[in-house]
This record gives C-alpha cells, sequence and structure tokens, in this order.
C-alpha cells in the first residue's frame, strides 16, 4: 500500500470540473499563502499608515514622509514591527476567506444553477464574500489586536508570543476580541467589495477582448487577475478606511476612555470627526490596499495553477 503525505495529496491534480473537498482545500491553502505574503511585504506600509492614524500631529507629512520620521527616530526595523503577527493572522484570514469564497460561490452555483447564477453573479460575491468573511475575521482579530498594539507601543512586546501572553494577562481574552465590531465592519465591506468589484472588473476584461478564461493563455489570464486587483483594491480601500481608522485607534491603550465597546468607538468617532475618520491616512491605504489587492489575486490563481487545481469562473451557458 502507497503511504501519501498531505504534500503530495495537495498537489495532486484536480479533475476541471470537480468542485470537492480537495479542491475547497487548494482555494484555501493558496488564499492563505496569498494573504500571508502579501500583508507581509507590506508590513512597513502598514506601520506607517497606522501612526498616522493613531498620531496624525506628530506624523503629518505624508507616507514618505511617516517612513523617514519613523526610520531617523527608532531605526529602519522599526518598520518590520508586527510582522510575525501580520504573517500569521493574514494567513489563517485568507485560508478561510479565499477558501469560503470559493465554497459559497460554488455551492451557490449547484443550488441556483448556471444560468439563475450568471444573472446574479454580483449577489452571489458579495453574500459569499460577507460571509466567508466573517468567518476569518473571529481567527483574525486576536493577531490583529496583538499587531496594532506593538505598533501603537514598539516597547509592549518582543514577539507574537509575548504580545499574547502580556495581552492576556493584563485585558483576558476580552483583550483580544476588542475590536471585533470595527474589524467586521472594516473586513466585511472591504472584501464584498474586493471580490464584486475585482469580479465585475475581470468580467468586463474578458468580454472586451472576446474571449473566456479558457481561451487565454495563463500568463494573459494573470494580467487581467492583477489589473482587476488593483481596480478592486481601491474601491475596498475607501469603503473600508473609516472603520479601519477606528479599529487602529480602538487597540490603543486607553483610547476612547472607559465604558462598553459601543460607548468607546463613539467617543473616538466624535474625537476624530467624520472627515478625518474618511481621509486621514486615506492616500497610503489606497497605495498599500491597491498593491495588496492586486498581488492576491495573481498571487492566488499562480498558486491554483500550481496546485493543479481549474480556478471557477461563472459561465453564461447562452454565450456557448
Amino acid at each position: 500500500m502507497t503511504s501519501r503525505t498531505p504534500g503530495t495529496v495537495l498537489l495532486a491534480p484536480s479533475p476541471s470540473k470537480d468542485y470537492d473537498l480537495m479542491y475547497y482545500l487548494k482555494g484555501a491553502a493558496a488564499g492563505g499563502i496569498c494573504c500571508s505574503i502579501t500583508h507581509g511585504a507590506l508590513t512597513p506600509v502598514d506601520v506607517v499608515k497606522t501612526r498616522v492614524q493613531l498620531d496624525p500631529v506628530k506624523y503629518n507629512s505624508g507616507l514618505i514622509g511617516g517612513f523617514r520620521q519613523i526610520i531617523a527616530e527608532e531605526g529602519a526595523m522599526a518598520l518590520a514591527t508586527g510582522l510575525g503577527a501580520t504573517a500569521a493572522g493574514y494567513f489563517i484570514q485568507g485560508w478561510f476567506k479565499f477558501g469560503g469564497v470559493e465554497f459559497f460561490k460554488i455551492k451557490a452555483v449547484e443550488s441556483m444553477g448556471e444560468e439563475a447564477a450568471w444573472n446574479n453573479k454580483t449577489n452571489i460575491y458579495l453574500a459569499s464574500a460577507a460571509g466567508a468573511e466573517t468567518i476569518a475575521d473571529v481567527f483574525l482579530c486576536p493577531l490583529e489586536a496583538v499587531r496594532i498594539r506593538s505598533v501603537s507601543d514598539p516597547e509592549f512586546c518582543d514577539g507574537l508570543a509575548d504580545g499574547f501572553s502580556k495581552m492576556f494577562k493584563a485585558e483576558g481574552v476580552g483583550g483580544f476580541y476588542a475590536g471585533l465590531a470595527p474589524i467586521l465592519a472594516k473586513q466585511v465591506p472591504y472584501t464584498m467589495a474586493k471580490f464584486a468589484v475585482q469580479g465585475e472588473a475581470a468580467d468586463a476584461m474578458y468580454k472586451s477582448m472576446g474571449k473566456t478564461p479558457a481561451d487565454l493563455s495563463s500568463g494573459t489570464n494573470l494580467s487581467v487577475s492583477l489589473a482587476s486587483g488593483v481596480v478592486a483594491g481601491v474601491a475596498a480601500a475607501i469603503i473600508s478606511h473609516p472603520a479601519d481608522t477606528l479599529l487602529s485607534k480602538v487597540n490603543k491603550a486607553g483610547a476612547g476612555g472607559t465604558g462598553s465597546m459601543a460607548s468607546r468607538l463613539m467617543n473616538i468617532a466624535k474625537e476624530v470627526g467624520f472627515v478625518n475618520l474618511c481621509t486621514v491616512g486615506l492616500i497610503p491605504r489606497c497605495v498599500m490596499i491597491g498593491t495588496l489587492t492586486a498581488g492576491q489575486f495573481g498571487i492566488f490563481d499562480t498558486v491554483m495553477g500550481a496546485l493543479g487545481a481549474s480556478k471557477f469562473h461563472f459561465h453564461d451557458p447562452n454565450s456557448d
């Protein structure tokens, strides 16, 4: 009897139309890899963005100025603050987000049929993304809390494990989920916009060429993923930015005073003001998320191909 390691099982080719458990595992693995790599690589940009959101008076010279200021005051390694929590947290989040979206949208097509699904694909994208992101954020929230605390206070911890230990001792389990409401308010609309806009943008690109993904080379399909990812990332960044600012601030020690999470968030919103919630740090976030989203879809497609999985695409049966 031949034994098979988990790696060889994952690398086994998937039948092109067989969306079984192995397909979903490959989608989840590709999602974890693409999110971990992209968020990890953009940690320096996120450090600057978070500092701008937390202390706009001190960090008031834009993205490049923020880089220079942090390096001058704390050294270049300060730009890698929170890298461990970022890479681990977003691997887990990407696993459930991309894997969940693949699962939910395929099940919707199986339930509705191809034609109805094609006519409602935007709604399917939105619902699939909302469900998958909600599940993913339950797992992401503790790591994001540690990351933000370490960025706002570089002396807080000496790594991910140390940060978890200190937060648990100081605040208990509740401390890890203090930002769950704003992270859901940020991530769910962000992910809904990301997948829906990317899907629509990619479809528009294929339509303009008069081709389907199956008609084109892997390189051309990758270019479509990257281009549509940039469009989706900028749209998603703008939609989710106010909640992102609240999330950055609520995880700062003492932010919003005492009381319930709702009262703390209201206090922060009043202090910052609606315009500042929507605009402070927006340009660095658009740069970060536009680049990140393009990279995610590009890496996701590449990893799926490397794992032998034929990526699911909505199909218009009337075009046959």
